[in-house]
């Protein structure tokens, strides 16, 4: 009997993890002496983690959910959204969108917003945004002027005239007027899972645009930060970031550009895809850092599934539930949906989101985009730099990077 079970642990191990399998082997003839009550409570827990445990997952979406979005890791702990300056963020505006799920809908879900103002401008209205200090210790030295530092140059006077000191009662009236002025670019950035919108590597990132002298909005999709603690989806996430995306497109026609990480890839791709079906007006281009086919994919190779990716009922109980359950977000087919100009940003020591996925993303979009629409360009970045999966924002070249590509593309139309 201890014979047959010894047996069947090596063979459902072998399976399961080639690791378990191996250590199984060297020692089989200890296992000949283990005694039957060992043998089973092993069987048991080799039940429970590879049997019962897929096979809740199949059957809950709130599990599927869970572990695709993570909601419920929040870093750093004690965070206050409300007040950005705290890491670093002064001249941010916080404040809230409300999101309508229809036309019935009274309450909808509220998002919580950031909107970062540029370099530039908050070096030409530091008096008036009280962060004089903060201006002179913490930004970088100045470069040539932007085309629309000429236009806060010439309207300056009139707009000090009408905002002397920026307070809360006018600070919405403030941030919209310079959002409006001609020349701006903005950079709708979209975060991946875990956290929020002030988690340290994403707050690089904005200052990162900040002082390429871009409009940087980031927010918190339903149940992260301190927006609404609404149950993520896809469809969900994805309206909320339809809904923020038109709120600056309803306040300027200056360029937009949309950068989504990780998670935040699927959601950009989604979301433009979604924009174009609606014949609404589009950003003008994309970037996507660290990107991914789509969610079985992603799934089989990340390393929280080693454990359980050879197991033979990997795909009925894992990756197809969630593709019937819509969470998808599937960028290998968004990609050929929308006609803007795609960016694509990935380390080769990625090993959240493999590289080999990005780089199947681009040649994707590469070979069934129509040759009409806006270029595809893919940027590798060595794994000797160690950026990982979240700091390709400390890498030197991405800068000049991001500038050439929003140069490029700011008045292009396709």
């Amino acid at each position: 009997m201890a014979e047959l079970l010894t047996i069947f642990l090596v063979i459902f191990f072998r399976i399961s993890s080639p690791l378990f399998a191996v250590m199984l082997f060297t020692r089989r003839r200890q296992l000949k002496r283990v005694g039957l009550r060992s043998l089973q409570t092993c069987l048991v827990i080799f039940f429970l983690i590879f049997v019962l445990l897929p096979l809740i997952f199949r059957y809950s979406v709130t599990m599927q959910r869970g572990i695709l979005f993570l909601p419920f890791i929040k870093y750093p702990k004690g965070l206050d959204l409300t007040r950005p300056e705290n890491i670093g963020l002064y001249a941010t505006r916080n404040f809230y969108i409300t999101v309508k799920e229809h036309d019935t809908d009274k309450d909808g879900v509220n998002l919580g917003v950031w909107h970062v103002l540029p370099r530039h401008a908050v070096r030409r209205f530091r008096r008036e945004l009280l962060v004089e200090a903060e201006v002179e210790q913490d930004l970088a030295p100045d470069e040539p002027s932007p085309e629309s530092d000429q236009q806060l140059r010439e309207l300056s006077s009139a707009i000090r005239s009408e905002f002397p000191s920026v307070l809360p009662e006018n600070k919405q009236l403030f941030y919209e007027r310079l959002l409006r002025m001609p020349g701006g670019t903005i950079v709708l950035y979209l975060h991946g899972n875990t956290a929020s919108r002030g988690s340290g590597h994403r707050s690089e990132v904005y200052k990162l645009l900040r002082n390429l002298n871009y409009h940087v909005f980031t927010f918190d999709y339903r149940g992260f930060g301190d927006s609404d603690p609404v149950p993520p989806t896809e469809e969900g996430v994805v309206r909320d970031a339809l809904m923020v995306f038109e709120y600056i497109a309803n306040i300027t026609s200056n360029p937009i550009f949309v950068w989504g990480h990780s998670l935040g890839t699927g959601v950009a791709t989604h979301l433009c895809a979604k924009l174009a079906d609606l014949r609404e007006r589009g950003p003008r281009g994309v970037i996507l850092e660290s990107p991914f086919t789509n969610i079985r994919d992603e799934i089989r190779l990340h390393p929280f599934a080693r454990l359980f990716k050879n197991l033979p009922w990997f795909d009925f109980t894992i990756s197809r539930p969630m593709y019937n359950n819509n969470l998808r977000f599937e960028s290998d087919m968004h990609v050929r949906e929308f006609r803007q100009p795609i960016m694509i940003i990935h380390s080769e020591d990625d090993v959240v989101v493999p590289f080999q996925l990005g780089y199947r993303l681009y040649r994707i979009a590469l070979d069934s985009r129509d040759r009409a629409w806006g270029p595809v360009e893919f940027h590798r970045f060595s794994a000797i730099h160690s950026y990982g999966h979240k700091y390709l924002c400390r890498a030197p070249e991405l800068p000049g990077l991001i500038r050439q590509f929003a140069e490029s593309y700011r008045d292009a139309v396709y």
